[in-house]
């Protein structure tokens, strides 16, 4: 993979300035947002949790933009609109799927690996708007799992939103295969100043649900770690608000998660 270091044509004193001065909005609604208060307060917090990644050593550091290209990036492809999805049921009568109610709107909280669910391509977050053409706003977890136990072996019909709470970001490794983040019991804890990470736009208090369109819940942070060590030099996080995911995995067991979860990686 062709990596262009634009630090070469760069003059080494200035550091990095991550966001361009918003002349017109430094004070918008009692917030600073001029790029010097930004910056100031971007440093590595001082807290626990496995580092990850951390600051990138060279000063400098100009992030290559990402083409679109990458096989990462289309495998954790969030698309717009709405898709629709035929599954059965296997030989116990099962699908693989569990539904959670969020704001009167029903979400995929698991879909276990080999399933009917996952062989359709169902994952964590997605929305299910339609269950054999019957409308699920407002449905709850008892009357959806009622839905899915007396719908037809043979086909099921579901309408459905790819994960409308999660969004994702891409980021490069530097020379030392850092991105620049802290994560800790699986949720993004802590940004490098001056890091990929920082640039394109990772949050703290956000949980990683996929690497490269991978699966990582449930997973300890060593683990994910591991993966993603070996996601390459372009790695795409699918994350979601802590608040979001504390509410979707509630009384689903980490035991469950990481013993039952699909985390076979995306076809494109």
């Amino acid at each position: 993979m062709l990596r262009i270091h634009f630090s070469l044509f760069l003059s080494p004193p200035a550091l990095p300035v991550l966001y361009p001065n918003l002349t017109d909005l430094n004070d918008y609604m009692g917030l600073s947002l001029s790029s010097e208060e930004v910056q100031k307060n971007l440093g590595l917090a001082p807290a626990g949790g496995n580092a990850v990644t951390p600051a990138p050593s060279a000063a400098g550091l100009v992030v290559a933009p990402v083409t679109g290209s990458d096989l990462g990036i289309r495998r954790a492809e969030i698309k717009p609109g709405l898709r629709e999805v035929h599954l059965c049921k296997d030989e116990r009568g099962k699908t693989g799927l569990k539904l959670r109610n969020i704001d009167k709107g029903l979400f995929v909280q698991l879909v276990k690996a080999n399933s009917p669910a996952s062989l359709v391509g169902l994952r964590f977050g997605d929305q299910i708007l339609q269950i054999d053409g019957k409308d699920c706003a407002g449905w709850n977890t008892d009357k959806a799992k009622r839905a899915l136990k007396k719908a037809s072996p043979e086909k099921i019909v579901m309408v459905v939103r790819d994960r409308p709470f999660q969004r994702t970001v891409t980021m490069h490794k530097d020379s030392m295969g850092h991105v620049g983040f802290i994560v800790k019991k699986g949720q993004v804890n802590s940004l490098a100043k001056g890091s990929s990470a920082a640039q394109n736009g990772l949050l703290i208090n956000h949980y990683i649900c996929e690497v490269n369109g991978q699966n990582v819940i449930g997973l300890r942070d060593k683990e994910i770690t591991e993966v993603l060590t070996n996601a390459g030099n372009i790695i795409t996080l699918t994350i979601v608000p802590a608040v979001i995911y504390e509410h979707m995995v509630k009384k689903l067991s980490s035991g469950l998660a990481k013993s039952s979860m699909d985390r076979s990686v995306p076809d494109v």
